[in-house]
């Protein structure tokens, strides 16, 4: 069996990309909405979903990678790149908590108007 190289931790790799969208879906859908005729702007709140699952995501994968990592004694690698992932997921995860609580606001603005 050969030895891992520094490039053997897909998980790492995975959870900065998984951060990446998470952090990306929010502000995505909000040019989408600005940019688009048919598409509202909360209907553009779709998108705190999507960020919340994808930070989880990026928060699942890091903690895997960062497992691998101290199960090969860091022969896996991948540590920065699953602490940066870990980072923008629970970015992403606020992105998407501040989201929900503003189109949640507006909708009581709207009902009770």
């Amino acid at each position: 069996m050969a030895a891992p190289t520094r490039s053997s931790n897909p998980a790492a790799t995975a959870a900065l990309a998984a951060g990446l969208l998470a952090v990306a879906a929010l502000p995505a859908a909000v040019a989408l909405a600005q940019l688009s005729a048919r598409v509202r702007l909360v209907q553009a709140a779709a998108g705190a979903p999507v960020a919340a699952l994808f930070g989880v995501a990026a928060l699942v994968l890091a903690r895997r990678a960062r497992r691998l990592s101290e199960r090969t004694l860091g022969r896996a690698g991948g540590e920065g790149a699953a602490r940066a992932g870990r980072i923008l997921g629970v970015l992403g995860l606020c992105l998407a908590a501040s989201g929900a609580i503003a189109i949640g606001f507006y909708g009581l603005l709207v009902h009770y108007q």
